[in-house]
């Protein structure tokens, strides 16, 4: 029989009757010939009540013991998904991660897959079971523990059973309806994507679209699972949706494919480091111990006295999530004390944003640059650093002016264009 795996977000299992028509939908694809494995997650919610739960009880956690409380509900939602199924006359089972059982690495709070066994759930199907429900989010690791993946882990588990169990392909149900070239809450034009490129979702979910989780694409993109994402709240059908696939599946791409933001940004500088090997080691060693997660990195030479040493100085500059900055000048204070890094001063800009274009077609074309720093000229939105890749170009701005920036490279790109 071919393989389809359903993945259901926790808005889409909210209750009861949210249950019961994803179970429509799961009901609608094994009529159509497929086993099914289905990923649920925890009902909206519940995840956070529990993180609550455990906060409250204990402020310096136990991460283990963590796990095994956040994990619990999305236990709940596949029995009662398993159940639904049962009494739509549907041979289903559900499964907790220890029962697959889905191996991980021993990380409580962001474990990464080792390996899924095939061996129970196909004897299942063998057995004549229609319908496997998995919990997402959860596995468990070699100590015999509950783990959790981190946030948005149930994509990551649909698409990791998709390729261990080689699906025709894995649909992510959520409260869209498909992959828009930007948020429609923003740009009235946005129009959903037919199909996008692995590598333009990635850099979409990485910097700010919030359909996918970051660590589904990779996955997806590495084991070249086709996704699909869809609205479980729509009558669908195989055309419906978003297909993210190989780039060989794509006729012909635009240049542009999205425009992707991300609003709790902070540009932060240090003034006056010395310009010497190895300084940038000095300078991200530590702020990487402190898990704090930099992005856009800026080196301005310029050549000035540095105390006693007349020679070659710099400034840095980087961009940081708006809520590592305390974190982030901590760590830059106690490598200057520690000797292992000097500067006169380090600068916080917190009223920033990021505003990136993305698409696969920037590879063969020239100009995109110009354009885009063309359409921010002409809204007199002034560009404060900017970072590039194969297939994105990044800029900081700032934050007042977001808004006007995606609007304005929407309408530059064309992007409400089939």
């Amino acid at each position: 029989m071919p393989l389809l795996v359903m993945k259901f977000g926790g808005t889409s299992v909210a209750d009861l009757s949210r249950i019961e028509n994803a179970a429509k939908k799961v009901q609608a694809e094994v009529a159509r010939g497929y086993d099914v494995i289905v990923i649920v997650s925890a009902m909206s919610g519940e995840t956070n009540k529990m993180v609550g739960y455990v906060e409250g009880t204990s402020k310096l956690y136990d991460a283990r013991e963590y796990d095994a409380v956040v994990s619990s509900g999305e236990n709940v939602t596949a029995g009662l998904m398993a159940l639904r199924l049962q009494e739509m006359d549907i041979p289903a089972r559900s499964w907790q991660g220890w029962q697959v059982p889905i191996n991980t690495t021993s990380a409580h709070g962001s474990a990464r897959f080792i390996d899924i066994p095939r061996t129970n759930i196909d004897a299942k199907f063998a057995e004549g079971f229609k319908v496997a429900v998995v919990a997402g989010f959860q596995g468990i690791s070699a100590e015999g523990r509950v783990t959790t993946l981190g946030r948005g882990g149930s994509d990551t588990t649909a698409v990791a059973f998709a390729a261990a169990f080689g699906a025709e392909r894995c649909d992510i149900y959520t409260d869209v309806d498909g992959v828009y070239t930007t948020d429609p809450r923003i740009a009235s034009k946005a129009r959903k994507l037919d199909r996008i490129a692995f590598e333009e979702m990635l850099e979409l979910a990485s910097l700010g679209a919030k359909v996918l989780q970051t660590r589904s694409v990779e996955l997806a993109m590495r084991y070249k699972v086709r996704l699909r994402v869809l609205s479980s709240f729509e009558d669908t059908d195989e055309n419906s949706g978003t297909l993210v696939c190989d780039e060989d599946e794509i006729m012909e791409s635009k240049v542009v494919s999205g425009v992707a933001y991300s609003r709790d940004e902070a540009k932060m500088t240090l003034v006056t480091v010395e310009d010497r090997p190895g300084v940038a080691s000095a300078i991200f060693g530590p702020l990487a111990d402190a898990g704090v997660n930099v992005d856009m990195i800026v080196q301005n030479i310029s050549e000035k006295n540095y105390g006693t040493h007349a020679g070659a100085v710099t400034d840095m500059t980087f961009s940081v999530p708006v809520n590592q900055v305390a974190r982030a000048q901590k760590a830059m204070e106690e490598a200057r004390a520690a000797g292992i890094i000097k500067y006169d001063e380090l600068i916080s800009d917190t009223d920033v944003a990021k505003v990136s274009v993305v698409g696969i077609g920037m590879r063969s074309q020239v100009g995109v640059a110009a354009r885009m720093f063309n359409a921010l000229a002409a809204e007199n939105i002034n560009i404060k650093v900017i970072a590039t890749s194969e297939i994105k170009i990044s800029v900081l701005i700032d934050r007042k002016y977001m808004e006007l920036a995606v609007q304005a490279l929407h309408d530059c790109f064309e992007l409400d264009k089939g």
